[in-house]
């Protein structure tokens, strides 16, 4: 009991970083999921086209040009070269279509009379290219076996009009999903950075000279005095990914009542085991408490940047995440994307999750084998 009133002690003197790592917690994973929230939802465009027509608006020329008209915004723009040439500049238009001079006359004689064009090189310029490159292909095809205008151009508007009809047959709330998943890779600084800095905090005070030379010459044995102060972190820690999961159901709402939501729980509570060991190991070498800030920025930030819990995994460099793969974060933030992915909750489907589990769990056994020889080390050192 001795033990647990000091490490209450200490833990008192840390409520401030504890609340401060919460709220940021607060503010950027629920900015995040705010950004996620208006970034996802798709808005159909259609791109500016200029079209410069030097021949007759009549059969087939019409009929490519009622086709631009529909499937994108025409822009009325003076017919100067300077001024063509600003409205691309100024990103006014993004492709502009020359149509030649009796194009019609030798489209229909089979010439394959050239279109030529310019453009802004972006995604819209792009899709007005696909839609251009659509129908001139399919005119051409047709052109060869037809020889009639009206029934070529009849066959044309049939192979234009049809359209690809889009099933979702996924049930995910993705939306809700992405939220989480935002929540939970931040939470990978605030469970990493808490644990590392308290506990750091509370073993550097026991290594006090005065307290550390009380612990020795009292009756407790200094194995059932580590076993306490390591019951006492573990706790803390705990304490603290509750607190974080009582804040996801706040932030997230029915989504973590769902099988979905109980495997980021638990994702997140094997990383808190693993964040609980890195953190004894950390406090295990070295004493000096004004190095504990600086050792929280390098563990803490650099993980989060290197793995993928700021910027997404995706936006990382390859050369990156190579390097990530040495880090438990890594595969702490990996299951939170895959769990995201995840269709079907079932034994074959969770494989890569609990691979990944596994992996974080056994990084956490091996900084317990690293913090139990530097302890054994040091003892015989003293």
């Amino acid at each position: 009991m001795t033990v647990f009133k000091a490490f209450l002690k200490v833990l008192n003197k840390c409520k401030i970083t504890i609340i401060l790592y919460t709220v940021m917690l607060i503010f950027f994973g629920g900015f995040n999921m705010q950004t996620s929230e208006n970034s996802t939802s798709f808005v159909a465009s259609k791109p500016d086209i200029l079209i410069l027509n030097e021949d007759t608006e009549e059969g087939i020329t019409k009929n490519l040009i009622d086709y631009l008209k529909q499937n994108s915004e025409i822009k009325d723009i003076k017919q100067d070269e300077e001024a063509i040439r600003d409205a691309l500049f100024y990103r006014d238009v993004n492709y502009i279509i020359y149509i030649p001079k009796n194009y019609r006359v030798d489209f229909l004689e089979g010439k394959n009379p050239e279109i030529e064009v310019k453009s802004t090189g972006d995604y819209q310029a792009s899709l007005a290219q696909m839609m251009l490159e659509r129908y001139l292909k399919v005119a051409k095809l047709y052109q060869k076996k037809i020889t009639d205008e009206k029934e070529l151009i009849q066959k044309i508007n049939e192979v234009m009009d049809k359209q690809v009809k889009i099933e979702i047959t996924s049930k995910l709330d993705t939306n809700t999903l992405s939220k989480a998943t935002l929540y939970f890779n931040f939470a990978n600084y605030s469970i990493l950075a808490g644990c590392v800095y308290v506990i750091c905090l509370i073993l550097a005070s026991f290594k006090n000279e005065k307290i550390a030379k009380r612990t020795i010459i009292s009756s407790m044995n200094y194995k059932e005095h580590n076993r306490k102060l390591l019951l006492s972190n573990s706790l803390f820690a705990i304490c603290l990914w509750l607190f974080y999961v009582v804040v996801s159901f706040v932030l997230i709402g029915d989504a973590m009542f769902t099988t979905h939501g109980l495997m980021y729980l638990i994702n997140s509570f094997v990383f808190t085991i693993c964040a609980i060991t890195i953190a004894f190991l950390i406090g295990t070498l070295i004493n000096n408490k004004n190095a504990i800030n600086g050792i929280v920025n390098v563990v803490a930030l650099g993980s989060c940047f290197l793995c993928g819990a700021f910027v997404p995994m995706d936006w990382l460099p390859d050369a990156v995440l190579k390097i990530a793969h040495v880090l438990p974060s890594y595969y702490y933030i990996k299951n939170n994307e895959l769990i995201k992915g995840l269709e079907v909750v079932h034994i074959d489907t969770l494989e890569p999750v609990l691979w990944n589990m596994v992996i974080v769990l056994s990084f956490a056994v091996g900084f317990v084998v690293i913090t139990n020889a530097v302890a054994r080390r040091k003892r015989r050192i003293g």
